[in-house]
């Protein structure tokens, strides 16, 4: 019998709009199934502890912390049938050759990540990975200001906008970020 094909699945969309919770439904569901799954997210995010993926609701799933996107085809095991990557907008562009790779190789991956960074504008390796997936779902949270569907991520420093010439990657949760709707989104560039 030849082997499943593999395909690749993105999880897009603002901070707090259940990017990460939807990621770890699919792999609940996948263990459910008794899919062996690996789960990669990025060393620099330690909000909710290394060696996992937490989403800002609590749910959580077991992860092997890496520093570059390389590390991940090394470490896959044999077994391995679904391989998950979280916030993957702070990985490198070899992101995008390895999850091809894996796919290739019959693997079902699964990333998730933002979309967009502070400024409204696409970020990093999220784009490239979003045009070459089988599957694409655009999340949407609500908007702190007005309460209507959010597809942005508002940057707050001191409790005010972010300026657009700000560092792009700051980690951080609610007490630096909102959801917000594209009337709402600010980003000031004087």
């Amino acid at each position: 019998m030849d082997k499943k094909p593999g395909h690749i699945e993105v999880i897009c969309g603002s901070m707090f709009c259940g990017k990460t919770d939807e990621l770890i439904r699919r792999l609940r569901r996948a263990t459910i199934a008794k899919q062996k799954v690996q789960v990669f997210k990025p060393a620099i995010d330690g909000r909710f502890g290394l060696q996992k993926v937490t989403s800002h609701a609590g749910s959580e799933f077991g992860a092997t912390p890496i520093r570059s996107s390389s590390e991940i085809i090394p470490l896959l095991k044999p077994e391995t049938t679904v391989v998950a990557v979280d916030e993957a907008q702070f990985f490198d562009d070899e992101l995008i050759e390895v999850v091809e790779e894996m796919a290739t190789r019959g693997l079902r991956v699964v990333i998730a990540g933002l979309d967009m960074n502070f400024k409204g504008e696409p970020f990093g390796c999220m784009p490239a990975l979003m045009a070459r997936a089988e599957q694409v779902d655009k999340l949407q949270a609500i908007c702190m200001v007005c309460g209507e569907p959010a597809s942005r991520t508002q940057r707050l420093v001191d409790g005010k906008p972010a300026r657009y010439d700000d560092p792009v990657v700051i980690i951080g949760a609610s007490e630096m970020y909102e959801a917000r709707c594209r009337k709402h989104h600010e980003v000031p560039k004087d």
